[in-house]
């Protein structure tokens, strides 16, 4: 039996991070300027640094990650591989079951692998702050973490339902010096605007990157910082796969399956895609399959169509393909509170309909009941998120029981649920209620973008 802990040395980190962008079935569709029915980058340019923008549409597979970057990464990684023998043995599994951690960072996430990598190429393009929002406050709490790092000062809009869930999440980030404002507010004309329509809305990511972009437009010493979604911050996350191929060739083990948790896809992304290259390029010794799991309450790539649709609610960001449920999707007030947002990765939603990877959504009662057996079997309480993951993977592990099959499941655990204490006490008092995005809400947000743009099935991508 190997041990339940698998380290990589400090000098075994990665040097560079892996671009899937050469390796996808075919090229990704341009981004859409709706004033114009025809590809460009829109806003893009106006909110990034260059060098952001150049690995946004890198075509280079290897892209070195800078030395002041891994400095900084040598705080908290490498992080840790676990076998878990514990929910093995409770599960009564012929599988072996391992999960990369990466609550061990300083915001308790895998989050910033990409935050420090932004705020240093902010800093060095000599940009004074960044502004960005957050969902569930992982991500507000991990730019927060890499602005002071380089000296960056940071304005996070945080989605108003987990500003009032997680107010730690909010403690954490004024900690690291940065200003926390509840979305919609009244700092940007996107968030007046809907306060004036609705003024108890309880927000949603797309009204939160809304009012991040305008802020970032409007103030040249500002830039915009992006957490999942976008090319660039999945490239930043393959450190994490990248470390994991690693510590499986320690104990000469490869997964069959490897299981994530999708809110836009960075985690699962980060963790799986150096496997994917494994495979595309004839050197994986198995057959690896890719599941992305989500929220039943926010079925962004299992009921959600492919197209061209915005990023944020108020129509600022370019059209971007992807699985969408409609960028004025309002969720409903979940406890996954970073599985919120309207839209998956271009790259995620692709690979999902060329049937490279399998997707799975799980409601919020069946993610709770497999946090709880990890927690008593594993002994760390994950955050909700990535408690889909656990889902993924337990449901894979009870089919080898079924089958006898001796398979290696590997599993990211992209967060700790130290600030969901709340969550877990609604989840053991029976507050907590199964809920499922009705699919005629799905449709009616289809609609309303068909009738915004007539045009938008007829572009040739």
């Amino acid at each position: 039996m190997p041990s339940r802990k698998i380290l990589l040395d400090e000098e075994e980190m990665p040097k560079q991070w892996y671009c899937i962008l050469p390796d996808l079935p075919k090229p990704l569709p341009p981004t859409i300027e709706p004033a114009k029915k025809a590809p460009g980058p829109g806003i893009v340019p106006l909110i990034f640094p260059k060098e952001i923008i150049a690995q946004e549409f890198s075509k280079d597979r290897w892209v070195d990650i800078p030395e002041e970057v891994r400095e900084i990464y040598r705080i908290w990684r490498p992080t840790p591989l676990y076998r878990a023998v514990g929910l093995e043995k409770a599960l009564k599994t012929p599988a072996k079951i391992y999960y990369k951690y990466e609550g061990t960072s300083p915001s308790g996430s895998h989050k910033p692998n990409t935050a420090v990598a932004q705020a240093y190429y902010n800093m060095k393009e000599g940009k004074e702050r960044i502004a960005t929002e957050t969902g569930a406050g992982q991500w507000g709490s991990a730019i927060a973490f890499g602005c002071m790092t380089f000296k960056l000062d940071c304005t996070v809009y945080m989605v108003r339902v987990s500003y009032d869930q997680k107010p730690y999440r909010r403690v954490m980030m004024e900690l690291w010096d940065a200003k926390v404002h509840p979305s919609p507010s009244t700092k940007t004309e996107a968030g007046r605007k809907i306060l004036k329509e609705d003024p108890e809305s309880t927000g949603s990511l797309g009204i939160a990157i809304s009012e991040a972009v305008e802020d970032a437009l409007t103030h040249e010493e500002a830039n915009y910082g992006i957490g999942s979604v976008f090319n660039h911050v999945l490239l930043h996350q393959t450190v994490v796969g990248l470390e994991t191929k690693k510590q499986l060739e320690k104990v000469e083990d490869y997964p069959d399956v490897i299981v994530g948790c999708i809110g836009g896809g960075s985690s699962f992304s980060g963790l799986f895609t150096p496997f994917y290259y494994d495979k595309v390029s004839g050197k994986a010794p198995k057959d690896t399959r890719f599941l992305a799991t989500e929220a039943t309450a926010c079925p962004s790539i299992t009921k959600g169509e492919y197209m061209f649709d915005h990023g944020d609610t108020a129509r600022i960001t370019p059209l971007i393909k992807m699985h969408t449920l409609g960028h004025d999707f309002i969720p409903p007030p979940i406890h996954a509170g970073g599985l919120r947002y309207h839209g998956i990765a271009p790259i995620l939603s692709m690979l999902a309909q060329e049937k490279k990877i399998e997707t799975r959504a799980y409601d919020q009662v069946e993610v709770f009941d497999a946090a709880r057996l990890f927690a008593q079997t594993e002994g760390l309480v994950s955050a909700p998120e990535p408690s889909h993951a656990i889902k993924g993977a337990i449901d894979e592990a009870l089919r080898c029981k079924e089958t006898g099959e001796e398979k290696t499941i590997l599993f990211m655990l992209c967060g700790h649920g130290h600030f969901d204490m709340q969550a877990f006490d609604d989840y053991l008092q029976g507050k907590l209620l199964p809920y499922e995005y009705p699919e005629e809400e799905v449709q009616k947000s289809m609609k309303r973008l068909r009738e915004l743009y007539p045009w938008i099935d007829t572009l040739p991508y």
